[in-house]
């Protein structure tokens, strides 16, 4: 771990993310290669149906969960294991708890109502968790976690990836199409990993994340402000 001041914490942070870029790039320099070589390899036969329609429809909650809430919930789930302080950890089991809550919330809720809902509850689920969970429960399962934090980080990474199957298909199935699709995410748990442990804190994998999907967004922008 590295110990680095806030200024260059934030150098770290573009730096991590620039090399996150640019190995985006190189794997769709290999993807291009491998289509250009099979071309009966279809790497388009799936689509994510749902966050397109949910792009057409409501623009706006697009933005909100990819910039703002995908990379709080998503980190919470994935990065609060890698080398964690005793705040994480319960953070971690709170984001879980928001996890199971939020399966059992009726989809037609308004959706801004459904997320205020979910922030008041997860700040009454830390304070809870926190008061609950002994203090030295908490230190030993940080202590642990740390001891292998390579093995969790990597392990995490691929996870991330994987889960990411769902926004192509409704139930988990892998096959070589699907799992080139989820690589891109492999890379950035990878690299989301990495900024957690070089600058030592939830904050800098939650706001990368963030850049990650906000440069997506503007990618999008054009569609998105044809939507709106």
């Amino acid at each position: 771990m590295l110990n680095l001041h806030p200024p260059d914490k934030l150098k770290n942070l573009f730096r991590n993310f620039g090399w996150m870029l640019a190995t985006y790039f190189i794997f769709f320099l290999f993807l291009g290669v491998i289509k250009t070589l099979f071309p009966e390899f279809d790497i388009t036969q799936y689509e994510q149906s749902d966050l397109n329609k949910l792009l057409q429809e409501n623009p706006w909650k697009f933005v909100f969960l990819a910039v703002i809430f995908a990379p709080i919930v998503e980190e919470g789930m994935f990065r609060t294991l890698v080398k964690p302080s005793q705040n994480e950890i319960i953070f971690f089991l709170t984001i879980w708890i928001l996890v199971i809550v939020t399966a059992l919330i009726p989809i037609d809720v308004f959706w801004l109502l459904k997320y205020l809902f979910l922030i008041m509850l997860g700040v009454i689920s830390f304070v809870f968790l926190k008061q609950i969970i002994p203090g030295q429960f908490q230190q030993k399962m940080g202590n642990f976690l740390s001891r292998y934090y390579i093995l969790i980080w990597l392990i995490t990474s691929l996870v991330f990836g994987l889960v990411h199957i769902f926004n192509y298909v409704d139930g988990f199935e892998i096959d070589l199409v699907l799992f080139l699709l989820v690589v891109p995410r492999v890379i950035a748990g990878f690299f989301f990993g990495k900024i957690k442990i070089e600058n030592n804190g939830l904050f800098w994998p939650i706001l990368m994340h963030a850049m990650n999907n906000g440069t997506v967004v503007l990618f999008l922008l054009p569609k998105l402000l044809f939507s709106i």
